[in-house]
């Protein structure tokens, strides 16, 4: 019996999608990824010729990481934690700016099953996007699921997200 959602499809057919749409557009993409530890970059560069439309990925996991590699203040850490919307536009400006990129995307979250909190509870998402020369565009999600389900689920957002800040153009 074949199951009527896929989501690893879904993430495949999305990444075919922006294999075509950035090139046509001579764009790039690099992303910042904490909880979903590279997998949006693995996903892109499962594809072949993705090198012509991606440009880099950072693993981010640690709060030394997200300050050494993409500039993330200490202060925005300590005052909203990694999981924040203020975290991650710090994520996407700091990977516009470590890279050759034309978009970012930046991602922290709460995967699970250890980790959540009253306000941060597991599942909660936070993924932003931010194109050269614009504003990071943050939003929260909370999934559902177990840790397997919510970095599907994060990485299915952040690439459908992207395709449809790209359509807007």
């Amino acid at each position: 019996m074949t199951a009527l959602y896929d989501p690893d499809r879904s993430i495949t057919g999305l990444v075919e999608q922006l294999a075509t749409l950035l090139p046509a557009r001579d764009q790039m993409l690099a992303t910042a990824e904490s909880c979903t530890g590279g997998l949006i970059a693995a996903a892109c560069t499962d594809v072949s010729g993705s090198s012509a439309w991606f440009e880099r990925g950072y693993v981010t996991y640690s709060n030394a990481a997200k300050q050494q590699d993409l500039g993330v203040a200490p202060a925005l850490l300590d005052d909203h934690g990694a999981v924040s919307e203020a975290v991650v536009a710090a994520m996407t400006r700091g990977v516009l700016a470590a890279s050759i990129a034309d978009w970012a995307i930046a991602v922290s979250g709460v995967a699970g099953p250890n980790g959540g909190s009253d306000t941060k509870p597991v599942g909660t998402v936070y993924i932003g996007w931010q194109q050269r020369g614009g504003q990071a565009d943050v939003v929260r999600y909370d999934f559902d699921g177990d840790r397997g389900a919510v970095r599907r689920a994060s990485v299915l957002a952040a690439l459908m997200g992207l395709r449809q800040r790209v359509d807007a153009l």
